[in-house]
């Protein structure tokens, strides 16, 4: 199911189809060390199996997901992006009505502004939905994604370890 489209992308539910893709993004040291409290890349195809299933559980509970950011003009995914409820600082469940914006992509997809256009097309769909506020977190040393949070117009409010236990930067729009 087609979730929003931009002029480039196409952004959608993922696909069984779509498990090799996945498996290639995040089986990559490069995507992965910028992601979770302890990063790990994906260690076989299965994984991404398991991946996508989970992703399509969280994106049943509109206007949130985790989508495959597909290439209008080639068909070819990208990479991720997401609209999610942070966790509870406290215990991890979904927290206190905190939404998150992110994004990670195939090396391939580096540096043509897929990942500010796929984002800006996420947080608008938020916003439309009545979503008030939408953060972004970054893990300090990751000069694009703190990039991409600066094109987007989100307002730097300071390194914080209150989610995913690690320190990161946190960003506001």
């Amino acid at each position: 199911m087609v979730v929003f489209e931009t002029d480039r992308l196409v952004v959608r539910d993922w696909e069984d189809l779509d498990g090799d893709r996945v498996f290639d993004i995040y089986r990559r040291w490069e995507v992965s060390r910028w992601l979770g409290a302890e990063p790990r890349v994906m260690t076989d195809r299965g994984a991404a199996t398991k991946a996508i299933m989970r992703w399509n559980e969280r994106s049943r509970e509109a206007p949130y997901g985790v989508w495959a950011v597909e290439e209008r003009a080639t068909g070819t995914i990208a990479g991720t992006v997401l609209l999610t409820p942070l966790p509870d600082p406290t215990d991890g469940t979904a927290g206190r009505g905190e939404v998150e914006v992110g994004w990670h992509f195939h090396p391939d997809a580096w540096g043509r502004g897929l990942a500010t256009e796929s984002a800006r097309g996420a947080i608008e769909h938020g916003f439309r939905a009545g979503v008030g506020q939408i953060y972004a977190v970054v893990r300090p040393d990751n000069v694009a994604s703190l990039a991409v949070c600066g094109r987007l117009g989100m307002r730097p409010i300071g390194r914080t370890d209150r989610w995913y236990g690690a320190s990161l930067e946190a960003f506001v729009l």
